[in-house]
């Protein structure tokens, strides 16, 4: 698994900062009940996508 991290190359700052908002977002929906936890994933992709074309 570090191996993987190694290989792979580094976020850029804006990256990195739409991935934060977007686990903050899920994170969100799941503490008022709108997403469930075994939908992490599925809803986290697409509110990265959706800020990813926000920021276009």
């Amino acid at each position: 698994m570090a191996r993987d991290r190694d290989s792979q190359a580094p976020l850029s700052p804006r990256d990195e900062l739409i991935m934060k908002a977007a686990k903050e977002i899920v994170v969100k929906f799941i503490e008022v009940g709108r997403v469930s936890p075994a939908s992490f994933a599925d809803t986290f992709k697409m509110v990265i996508d959706t800020l990813r074309q926000s920021l276009k």
